[in-house]
């Protein structure tokens, strides 16, 4: 039963890739947001055909949610191989400069306030148990066996960015004509007030500050594309 479970809880997910998960999403959602938004604000400027609209904004929506799955399939792809390579690397290194290795993990635990014999004790003991969990751990904080899923991130971001995308596209094409715009506006500034607030949150930043650029940020993407529809 003990196996079992140590087996069930070695396959589950660390708290890092559940955060590169919900990173991917609230990316995804705040792009979603601000492309939509920009297309939208520069198609209806230059026509009034709702249908028109809808279609500009759904077919971006869609262009962006895949661009985004896909832009994070290659990236967090990549770091996978990345982390699949050190760990390759480093069984090499146990079996040619063990002692080294050794060494590494005491130097990391008198880095911690350890005194040197006791870090060797310490090292020693965690190498003769499991050596290649201690080194990529000491040396790299990775969990053997828990890579980073691309799919994952690809599918989070996919669904966020349509999601998001959601939002400006069903204000500005279900709205009653009158209120629309400010309708639209006002969707927009909302969820892209909830993406900063979710990133400042996972990223343990200042959610005041995250929510306000991104606001204001939202607001000069709808000033630049309300322009450039006029132009056109």
């Amino acid at each position: 039963m003990d196996a079992s479970k140590q087996e069930k809880r070695d396959k589950s997910q660390t708290l890092e890739e559940k955060l590169n998960t919900l990173r991917a999403g609230v990316l995804g959602s705040n792009d979603g947001i601000l492309t939509v938004v920009g297309v939208l604000f520069s198609v209806a400027v230059a026509t009034t055909n709702n249908f028109t609209i809808f279609i500009a904004g759904l077919s971006d929506l869609l262009a962006c949610a895949f661009s985004m799955a896909s832009g994070e399939y290659a990236s967090v792809s990549t770091q996978k191989d990345t982390e699949k390579s050190v760990v390759s690397t480093e069984k090499q290194l146990l079996e040619t400069h063990f002692d080294q290795q050794v060494q590494t993990v005491a130097d990391y635990y008198m880095d911690q306030g350890v005194t040197k014999e006791t870090s060797l004790k310490i090292a020693k003991d965690l190498m003769a148990k499991a050596p290649l969990k201690t080194i990529i751990d000491v040396k790299y904080n990775l969990k053997i066996g828990h890579y980073m899923n691309p799919w994952n991130a690809a599918f989070s971001s996919l669904f966020s960015a349509a999601a998001g995308g959601l939002f400006p596209l069903v204000a500005m094409t279900l709205s009653p004509e009158l209120i629309k715009w400010p309708a639209t506006i006002l969707a927009v500034c909302l969820s892209v007030a909830i993406t900063g607030f979710l990133s400042a949150k996972l990223g343990n930043g200042l959610v005041k500050t995250a929510m306000i650029r991104n606001v204001i940020v939202g607001i000069i993407t709808m000033i630049i594309h309300y322009s450039i529809g006029i132009l056109l």
